[in-house]
């Protein structure tokens, strides 16, 4: 595609006004690609979504619902930044590449060697405040991971090497992991609320020391208690294998007081911290071409495949310390 010519053409389109700077490729992201766009009328976001995402079957009802549910947060006064709706539409499209625009904001996502114990108590709230919008008394509807990890590490035997010995070596563990985060997902309380889907760190900007949401499309119903015990882990540095139980409870805590606590026994439901095995088989299709767009994209999902596995080793190995600090 023909990013300058594309930019350009979206500018005009939905009368952003014309550029004032070439667009700028931002940072971040592992599934889409964000652009920063500059024009005579202001600074915009425009996020292109992975046309191989756009492929699936659901993804444009999953889209749509993200999009109502990002409405209600607005409303609920849930400090966001939403999609822009243009020609009463927020997801647009060109030359069939399908993407967002958003207002640019001046922000910073903090490093995680930046996150202190009041950042995780500011999450923590945040993120309750969205769970209490609305909440069914019904079990949400979260997929059971069932990957065939055989099948990936005979494939990658002839199709990736790279990470062919990393996938035999962990078998065994995969396969365990696999149970044990199934187990736990049967365990949760039988209730569904909003939940972000994806509001780690690089998600949340903040100003003048407050938290404001990003990158919304992974709204979604889910389990307060599973989104909020995967999020706590992910920002007091469970993502770095190098856990901060301080932050971990000043999360927890923070949560706890603006949702109420949810009584949780957490070794029940320490299987939750496995979530990260549907993040790893995505990236080992993306290795081994099978959902994969470019060799650029290969690449990426080399590498996660590799960080990821450094995650689930480290969560394995610090189950009783883990577990003894969530019982204090």
């Amino acid at each position: 595609m023909d990013k300058y010519n594309f930019f350009h053409g979206i500018a005009e389109e939905l009368s952003l006004g014309a550029l004032t700077a070439p667009a700028e490729r931002v940072t971040g992201g592992y599934l889409h690609e964000m652009y920063k766009l500059e024009t005579a009328s202001g600074k915009y976001a425009v996020k292109l979504l992975n046309p191989v995402i756009m492929k699936r079957p659901d993804v444009f009802e999953n889209y749509r619902r993200a999009e109502l549910l990002e409405k209600e947060l607005c409303e609920n006064k849930i400090p966001v930044v939403p999609a822009m709706e243009i020609n009463g539409c927020k997801m647009q499209c060109k030359d069939g590449q399908y993407f967002y625009v958003f207002h640019w904001i001046e922000g910073k996502a903090l490093a995680w060697d930046e996150i202190k114990a009041e950042h995780c108590r500011e999450a923590g709230a945040l993120l309750a405040r969205i769970h209490k919008i609305r909440q069914v008394k019904e079990p949400s509807d979260i997929k059971e991971i069932c990957a065939d990890w055989d099948f990936y590490v005979t494939a990658a035997d002839t199709e990736c090497r790279e990470i062919a010995g990393e996938l035999e070596k962990n078998r065994d563990l995969l396969y365990y992991c696999q149970e044990q985060y199934n187990s736990a997902l049967r365990l949760l309380p039988p209730v569904s609320c909003i939940c972000d889907g994806d509001m780690d760190c690089k998600n949340v900007l903040w100003t003048d020391g407050k938290p404001v949401i990003i990158d919304l499309e992974c709204l979604d119903y889910g389990n307060p208690l599973s989104e909020m015990f995967q999020l706590g882990l992910s920002w007091s540095g469970g993502t770095v294998c190098s856990m901060d139980y301080e932050s971990l409870n000043a999360f927890i805590s923070a949560y706890k007081k603006e949702y109420g606590d949810l009584n949780p026994d957490w070794n029940a439901i320490y299987g939750i911290g496995f979530s990260w095995l549907d993040w790893l088989e995505y990236n080992v299709k993306r290795a081994l071409r099978i959902e994969c767009g470019s060799e650029e994209e290969r690449e990426l999902g080399i590498g996660q495949v590799h960080e990821t596995f450094q995650r689930i080793i480290y969560y394995h190995t610090i189950k009783d310390e883990l577990l003894k600090q969530l019982s204090n």
